[in-house]
């Protein structure tokens, strides 16, 4: 099995190869007029301040963390505890510069080429930086300590540096820990760069275009740069940690159930009912399979990279999904064939269709991601009915429109999460628990080119923002406009994936979960007790008030900085243009708000399951891990494509669509109201449920085992 870690390893670093190659070409291209670049230079260096001034309170988080890991649970783990943090960093600084190189230098050749088609392929080479790094950084720490602890021994018995704890596997430990390293970055860059990036986006709007009628991305408003620089801080790194923490958890939950049910099948030690083939093929499958489909990224967005490119953007950006999603079904199967015939499987019940049962679960992922992102695309668009809809409606003032708005979230939960459902359960049945893990992998062994995707928006949406602050010539702007559009729907679309992969992979993690503290073959947590029910109804209530938190949290943000920038607007000669702004002002108070504001939400995530499980018990983290999933997934969804729905109605008014209803009309204001609502759901609470969740979930499978010998009510 080593040699199928090396292949994949191999196919890491050729990704790795190819995302340097793009930025070196993105860094040599150029970045149009010296106001241009003035303006590039000042969002690429705001953001880089704001990302190492962060860095700097979660390094000593990730520290203390790391020492009470290595002292007190396991004296590795807080070792791998580090890189997985540091991969999640790598992958954010990447990210977030590719993306701030990338947004002036798409400004420019949209302004040189006057072609959509090769605007778009700088955005997406942009994007394709973000992407790639997602999954080749998250799976490089990973396989690494794959290769470096060899062997996996299911009856290995670990130790912190200053107390034992008995049945803690430092195998089982060194894949979680990697993980929760990964998400706590996660945590602290979803919760900051969405306070960050709504409270400029929201007092920019309130500033321009309700107390003075200016254009949106006018440069007079300060408020306006630091918003350039929220895009990158939250859409981008923010994003890109989401995702690598989704799919790292997903690959972690497929091999820590393999050493579970191992250990279930083969409990009777004269009976073994799982080879040690059998075994060692479960848990290389989803590290193999996750090779694959970073593979099947790379060619697919290097197809799209080189391919003649022609005037409609969704078209190519979607040719790259679907090419990589099917490489990586059909190299999917091929893995399934090669590890799994041969192997004795008919004691194990769990493969009910024996060597393919694996493969038709990640089927089952792969299929449930591209129609989720369909779903998404259909309630957010503006090439459809419901954001339509919802545009015209304006006509009748700010009330009709949220409340159509809230119907628009409302219907879209539906069908997303019946596509979760029934995946879940037909994986379930084919391929039990194991198969839960592949299906939710599969949905994430594409990710490079689904973030790729979503990273366009981003980019796309600071090059029209360019754009418009420069005032280039309105041709120019027309085709920025036009990525600025399709830039919004793949960013909805990329908040539907990353909700969904976060449903897949916290169920697969609470399956973890028990089967890590359970002796049984089919582990159950039993919601006929009080104490689960109890746990279940807690955690729903956390949901509520994580929401609540992150909502005021950006509004007083908001508040504040709109009274910033009021002042500003008042000194003499702003408004005319003869006098810039502080924009440093701006930038720094908004970095200040989110920083701020950042470590309350985080510290709950880790610290509400160790609490309540050393208090109660392992069964009430287990119910207060399924109630807060099955709370935080439709308010999720509800909160990202309601969102999505204001933001495009908006646009829609913009683009002069709806006769006689243009910029600056009722209509319009009433559209900016709710865009302004819907700011902080789509880019605050929605994006930050899914960590939220996540991250509890790996803080208690990390902690399992230590939770159930210790607890107070056992």
């Amino acid at each position: 099995m080593v040699a199928w870690f090396i292949v994949v390893l191999a196919v890491i670093l050729l990704s790795i190869a190819y995302v340097v190659y793009n930025y070196i070409n993105i860094k040599k291209l150029g970045e149009g007029t010296p106001e241009m670049a003035e303006l590039a230079g000042i969002i690429r260096s705001g953001a880089r301040v704001f990302i190492r001034t962060e860095f700097r309170t979660v390094a000593i988080v990730v520290v203390i963390v790391a020492l009470v890991f290595s002292l007190f649970v396991e004296k590795t783990s807080g070792i791998t505890f580090i890189i997985g943090a540091l991969m999640s960093s790598i992958v954010c600084i990447l990210g977030m510069r590719s993306a701030t190189y990338a947004n002036v230098r798409t400004a420019n050749k949209a302004m040189e080429s006057r072609s959509i088609g090769e605007t778009v392929k700088v955005a997406l080479c942009g994007g394709s930086i973000s992407g790639l790094s997602v999954q080749a950084f998250g799976m490089l720490g990973f396989v690494l300590i794959m290769l470096v602890q060899g062997a996996i021994d299911t009856n290995a018995v670990g130790g912190g540096l200053l107390t034992t704890i008995e049945g803690i596997n430092p195998f089982v430990l060194r894949v979680s820990t990697y993980s929760l390293g990964c998400s706590l970055v996660a945590m602290f860059n979803r919760v900051a760069g969405g306070n960050y990036t709504k409270a400029a986006d929201i007092s920019s709007d309130i500033l321009a275009k309700l107390r003075h009628d200016m254009p949106e991305d006018d440069s007079r408003v300060p408020n306006v740069i630091a918003d350039f620089i929220g895009d990158n801080v939250n859409d981008i790194a923010g994003n890109c940690s989401d995702l690598l923490e989704s799919f790292v958890a997903t690959m972690s939950a497929g091999v820590m159930l393999s050493i579970s049910l191992f250990n279930s099948f083969n409990a009777d030690e004269t009976t073994f009912m799982v080879s040690e083939k059998l075994f060692k093929a479960s848990y290389t499958f989803p590290v193999l399979l996750a090779g694959l489909g970073l593979l099947g990224c790379l060619l697919g967005l290097g197809y799209a990279a080189y391919r003649k490119m022609g005037d409609n953007p969704s078209k190519e950006l979607n040719l790259a999904t679907w090419i990589s999603a099917g490489i990586t079904v059909v190299l999917g199967f091929f893995a399934a064939l090669i590890l799994f015939t041969g192997k004795d499987m008919s004691l194990y019940p769990e493969f009910k269709w024996g060597w393919i049962s694996p493969w038709i679960s990640a089927v089952l992922g792969i299929a449930s991601g591209v129609l989720i992102g369909i779903i998404t695309e259909y309630y957010t668009s503006t090439d459809y009915k419901p954001t339509r809809k919802l545009a015209e409606i304006a006509t009748e003032g700010e009330a009709f429109v949220i409340t159509k708005g809230d119907a628009i979230g409302s219907r879209s939960c539906l069908l997303p999460i019946v596509l979760i459902g029934v995946a879940l359960l037909l994986s379930g049945f084919v391929c039990g628990t194991y198969g839960i893990a592949i299906s939710s992998l599969g949905m994430l062994a594409f990710v490079g080119a689904t973030v790729s995707i979503d990273a366009f928006g981003p980019i796309a949406d600071n090059a029209g923002g360019i754009a418009e602050a420069c005032h280039l010539e309105p041709d120019v702007r027309k085709i920025t406009d036009k990525l600025d559009a399709v830039g919004n729907t793949t960013a909805a679309i990329g908040k539907g994936f990353a909700i969904g992969s976060a449903a897949f992979a916290t169920v697969s993690l609470i399956v973890a979960y028990v089967s890590t503290y359970s002796d049984a073959v089919s582990p159950d947590l039993n919601f006929a007790k009080f104490v689960v029910v109890a746990g279940g109804i807690i955690g729903g209530a956390l949901v509520e008030y994580f929401s609540a938190l992150l909502t005021d949290n950006t509004i007083e943000s908001a508040r504040i900085m709109a009274d910033v920038g009021d002042a500003e607007l008042s000194k003499p000669g702003v408004l005319e243009g003869t006098v810039k702004p502080d924009y440093d002002k701006c930038i720094q108070l908004a970095a200040k708000q989110a920083l701020k504001k950042m470590l309350l939400p985080s510290v709950l995530a880790l610290l509400i399951p160790i609490i309540g499980g050393f208090i109660f018990g392992v069964e009430f983290v287990g119910g207060l891990l399924v109630g807060a999933t099955i709370v935080a997934i439709p308010r999720a969804i509800f909160m990202g494509n309601s969102g999505g729905a204001f933001d495009n109605a908006k646009k829609y008014i913009e683009s002069g669509a709806l006769e006689g209803n243009g910029k600056g009309t009722a209509a319009h204001k009433a559209s900016v109201t709710g865009d302004t609502v819907g700011d902080t759901r789509k880019d605050v609470v929605g994006v930050a449920l899914d960590i939220f969740i996540k991250t509890m979930s790996t803080v208690a499978n990390t902690l399992a085992v230590v939770i159930k010998q210790i607890s107070l009510f056992k």
